[in-house]
């Protein structure tokens, strides 16, 4: 009997959203995209206007306008995992004893995600990634307080950081400012939580250039549903 040739009900649609499809790049059903985004530039969304901008131009201008309304903001780097092995040495991040690539993420006051850097391999250091992606020094040139890890240690500028020292060793004063940012930073992980959500980013199979782009579209995503 020869086979049916129809299509079979139980196929599966594709999501009103959009999927991600080969190199990390997001395809939507024209009728459901999300406001602020097509199918080639990604937008920022923020409550007052989206414009057209490139992942540069994200750090240095959107995103630092937007920190500037804050009280603060919470920087910290979260390590997205793949799957590598052991003789993938650049991807190795000793602090997690695990390959995956380095990610930049900046939250507001309330862990509120709002930038997300592209990727850098594992083993790149929190302070290190910073600075090439001229986080750091956009921080600074606007004025923004910004609260972060021992990672970032030596950044200087408006980035502060705890006293470096063993609890023990720490005057009380050092101690209750070490607990104090401890606080504020916890917040931030909210952030790295979000973006994990995504289960596509809790593991990366696919070609690490790629990551930078799938990173990107649920930066995007994540903004237009939040706007």
């Amino acid at each position: 009997m020869a086979a049916s040739t129809s299509r079979s009900p139980c196929r599966r649609r594709p999501p009103p959203w959009g999927r991600v499809g080969a190199g990390g790049t997001t395809r939507w059903n024209n009728s459901h995209k999300p406001a602020g985004t097509n199918r080639s530039t990604s937008f920022v969304v923020t409550p007052s206007a989206s414009r057209k901008i490139t992942p540069n131009e994200m750090t240095s201008k959107q995103v630092m306008t937007v920190a500037a309304n804050k009280a603060f903001v919470i920087l910290d780097g979260t390590l997205l995992h793949i799957d590598r092995i052991a003789a993938d040495r650049p991807y190795y991040s000793g602090k997690h004893k695990r390959h995956g690539m380095n990610v930049q993420v900046i939250a507001d006051a309330f862990g509120r995600l709002l930038w997300v850097s592209p990727a850098l391999p594992g083993a790149v250091h929190d302070i290190k990634a910073a600075r090439t992606h001229g986080i750091i020094e956009a921080l600074t040139q606007a004025g923004i307080r910004t609260w972060a890890d021992r990672g970032y240690q030596g950044a200087r500028g408006t980035i502060r950081v705890p006293y470096q020292g063993r609890w023990s060793t720490l005057p009380a004063g050092k101690r209750a400012v070490n607990s104090s940012h401890a606080k504020i930073r916890a917040v931030g992980e909210q952030a790295n939580a979000t973006l994990k959500s995504w289960r596509l980013l809790r593991k990366l199979r696919c070609s690490t250039v790629r990551i930078t782009d799938i990173v990107k579209a649920v930066l995007v995503l994540r903004l237009a549903t939040a706007a």
